[in-house]
């Protein structure tokens, strides 16, 4: 497994993106509308900043009222996902998805639940 991305939840991702453009000299690598979300992907190094912005009500609107911009999520990428939740799972580690699902930018994904790890919410990717 290696660094994917860092998921940053932001009432405004095109403001955002624009300003890591202009601070960090990044690019954006992908956007689309996804789940709800408007999500725009700028490379940046051996990863990525996934700006996540709600469009309507779900996990990220949540997230901002309760907690406010930033970081929401760090996604770790894996050549076989469901071996990573079976991993998950033989150490004990609550999944918050059981099985692979749908992700941004086609990709596959599961969570694992941050009381688990570290405080932190872990997203595997499968490309």
């Amino acid at each position: 497994m290696h660094f994917d991305h860092a998921g940053i939840a932001t009432d405004d991702a095109q403001s955002l993106a624009q300003l890591y453009a202009d601070l960090f000299g990044l690019e954006i690598a992908h956007e689309e509308e996804f789940d709800g979300l408007r999500v725009i992907f700028l490379e940046c190094g051996a990863g990525y900043f996934e700006l996540l912005e709600p469009l309507e009500e779900g996990t990220i609107a949540r997230y901002l009222e309760n907690q406010g911009s930033g970081i929401h999520h760090l996604a770790l990428e894996t050549a076989d996902l469901e071996g990573a939740l079976d991993t998950a799972r033989d150490h004990g580690v609550t999944l918050i998805d059981e099985e692979p699902r749908p992700g941004a930018w086609g990709h596959s994904v599961a969570f694992l639940h941050p009381s688990d790890t570290g405080g932190i919410l872990i997203e595997l990717v499968e490309h």
